[in-house]
């Protein structure tokens, strides 16, 4: 069955660095569009990256571009979220999920799967 397992959360001071990753098994990786969502206490779930298939295409929420990098690697079925002057706006669970189809998308619709989330805390 689908499984993705994220990692890499924990406690960062404003400014820090985080990478995040998700481990993914039971479908064929390289064939599916991948994400990053993110959910914050008494908030709605929010795109935070996407990515295709192949990785040659993604999009980011205008919240975290220029802060945040998305990757896959195909060889490995791993997602990436490399995040950088983290705030403490940026402070939430994050989530991957598994695209329906090859094309990044920004709607919670067009996933099938989703992870269990790993938190992200930023915090002096």
């Amino acid at each position: 069955q689908v499984q993705l397992v994220e990692s890499g959360g924990g406690l960062v001071q404003p400014g820090g660095s985080l990478r995040l990753s998700c481990a993914a098994s039971g479908f064929t990786f390289s064939s599916y569009a991948m994400s990053w969502y993110r959910q914050a206490p008494g908030k709605e779930r929010e795109l935070v990256a996407a990515i295709s298939s192949g990785g040659g295409r993604t999009t980011y929420a205008d919240s975290v571009k220029g802060r945040c990098t998305i990757s896959k690697d195909n060889a490995k079925n791993t997602l990436y979220l490399q995040m950088h002057s983290l705030k403490t706006e940026d402070t939430a669970v994050y989530f991957c999920a598994k695209g329906k189809g090859w094309l990044p998308s920004r709607y919670p619709f067009d996933y099938d799967y989703w992870g269990q989330g790993t938190q992200v805390t930023v915090s002096s």
